[in-house]
């Protein structure tokens, strides 16, 4: 068999694939990411399937989570397939679905509300017209630049995400509100949620911002994440429209699986639904 080395310029060759498959910025980065880790692993090794192996159960014991672990060796199996080293491929770990959301992870419309009267008193209008953004339409923090002026002033947002294009409405109400804080800051054309230079607001930005803005609220920190927001309003919808299917197309979900995940409850609601069935007596 041939020796398996990992270097720099495999690593390349793999970025520019990926470019090529016209995967995301942020999914190449994962990737890449995952890969390196990997690569710091072997440390310059001939790799074999029991480096794989021990590299997994490493994970395992330095308490990763599972789903982690097994998006950490999708991302390296991925490597695999482009080098067609497909023999080096390992087995991910079986877990039981989850039929619940962990309560101190989820963030309920109260807490929102809550998000957005302090970033509001606090003079922090673009924060607040962001989460309200996030929350109303259940965008992704990636979807955020194809909120623009021109798509604001008809109403809809069109997406050309991971190889698919879907519309987002916007309620009347919040395409009132960016308008007129486009019209006040000047944006005239473009990215509402921009930074004073005209750049495109980072990611991790947003992550510090609104987990700061949890802190000021009273809220757990561990709540604040933007795709928390896209939890909520995909609970939300669900709640009122019960169609799994539609809520997928609206989220941008290529599997209902997927789907699945953001309209669990939590095991507080879980545990109060199997105590409504009242069947102690």
């Amino acid at each position: 068999m041939k020796r398996r080395i990992i270097t720099e310029e495999k690593i390349n060759q793999f970025k520019q694939y990926l470019r090529n498959e016209e995967r995301s910025e942020n999914t190449i980065e994962k990737y890449l990411r995952d890969v390196h880790f990997f690569f710091s692993f072997v440390d310059k090794e001939a790799i074999t399937k029991d480096i794989v192996i021990s590299y997994k159960n490493q994970l395992i014991q330095k308490g990763y989570a599972v789903h982690t672990i097994n998006s950490m060796l999708a991302s390296i199996h991925s490597f695999f397939s482009f080098l067609d080293w497909n023999e080096l491929k390992v087995k991910s770990i079986k877990c039981q679905r989850q039929i619940y959301y962990p309560e101190e992870k989820e963030l309920t419309k109260e807490e929102y509300v809550r998000l957005v009267n302090v970033a509001k008193r606090q003079g922090k209008e673009r924060l607040s017209l962001l989460i309200q953004t996030i929350g109303a339409t259940g965008i992704r923090v990636s979807e955020l630049p194809y909120i623009t002026v021109e798509s604001i002033q008809c109403g809809e947002i069109t997406v050309s995400l991971k190889g698919k294009i879907r519309k987002i409405f916007l309620v009347e109400e919040l395409r009132k509100k960016l308008l007129n804080y486009a019209k006040r800051k000047g944006i005239k054309t473009g990215s509402i949620f921009i930074t004073r230079t005209g750049k495109n607001l980072n990611r991790s930005n947003i992550w510090k911002e609104i987990k700061k803005l949890c802190v000021e609220s009273n809220i757990n920190p561990e709540k604040g994440f933007p795709h928390n927001l896209r939890h909520l309003f995909a609970r939300l919808f669900y709640k009122i429209e019960k169609d799994i299917a539609k809520l997928a197309d609206i989220l941008g979900h290529s599997s209902i699986n997927t789907t699945r995940i953001y309209i669990m409850s939590t095991g507080k609601e879980h545990k109060r639904q199997i105590e409504s069935m009242k069947l102690i007596l």
